[in-house]
């Protein structure tokens, strides 16, 4: 089984998922639905293995091997960027690959609304942009930064894990920080990116109280903060960042939230022939 094979013919189907399971054969998931992947075989314990060896590198295999668990991004010229998630499950190797566009979308072929893009270019403030997980949360927030980039001269620094669209240098300088790899944590990365001198900071996902209270004074100290969270709408959004602090710090955080707030933008994919 050549993975690069399979991932370019899981790209040729409109895929947005591959996964690689001992015993059973490829699955792929296409238009929100999970299908086998045709004329394919069983997948074999070495299958996986070779399949690991080919994705990721050393370093990655080794960290794996000791937590049991890789979160990791997967690139070649041919075949794009795409995110990787390794776990073990009954004693065996799982690899499920989130397969990315190689092209970096503008908001208007995504059919966002013009006021994502000119949300993305106020000086500062906090937008969140949330919506369950697989609904395209990064492709819109990557979008929002592209955006940025084609029309303002900003220091942009992102937090990500994995890294999942490159972006090269047009008008604004963007530094992009692989959680693992270029640093320890979100909140670590959130904390020393306010003294690299940033405009931007872009946090792949606001996971915990440090994050988010850091996100919060990093918009109140003038800075435009953007961020994911996986929730379902506006008001659920609201309660989860205020549900996280002690019930003593709610009010202050409250106010704070208010403050600086821009917007809450929820995403969900609609699916062909579901009303």
């Amino acid at each position: 089984m050549d993975i690069d094979e399979l991932l370019a013919r899981a790209i040729e189907m409109s895929a947005s998922d591959l996964h690689l399971n001992v015993g059973s054969e490829p699955v792929l998931r296409i238009d929100g639905k999970l299908q086998k992947f045709p004329d394919s075989l069983p997948v074999a314990d070495e299958d996986v293995i070779a399949a690991l060896e080919r994705v990721a590198t050393r370093a990655q295999r080794d960290r794996f091997f000791e937590e049991k668990e890789l979160d990791f991004s997967y690139q070649m010229p041919e075949l794009g960027r795409h995110r990787v998630n390794v776990l073990i499950q009954k004693g065996v190797i799982s690899i499920a690959f989130r397969l990315l566009s190689s092209v970096l979308s503008p908001l208007e072929s995504l059919g966002l609304p013009p006021v994502f893009g000119e949300m993305s270019l106020k000086p500062r403030g906090l937008i969140l942009v949330t919506g369950p997980t697989g609904s395209g949360k990064s492709t819109s927030m990557a979008a929002m930064i592209k955006h940025i980039n084609e029309r303002q001269e900003r220091h942009i620094i992102t937090i990500e894990d994995p890294i999942e669209y490159v972006h090269e240098n047009i008008k604004s300088l963007i530094l992009q920080r692989n959680v693992g790899e270029d640093t320890v944590s979100f909140s670590e990365a959130l904390r020393r990116a306010l003294r690299h001198d940033p405009d931007v900071i872009v946090i792949g996902e606001m996971r915990d109280l440090t994050t988010i209270a850091t996100a919060i004074s990093a918009a109140e100290t003038g800075h435009l903060v953007l961020g994911t969270l996986h929730t379902l709408d506006a008001p659920e959004t609201i309660n989860r960042i205020v549900d996280v602090f002690p019930p003593e710090q709610q009010s202050q955080i409250t106010l704070q939230l208010s403050q600086v707030l821009i917007a809450v933008l929820s995403q969900t994919l609609v699916m062909p022939g579901v009303a």
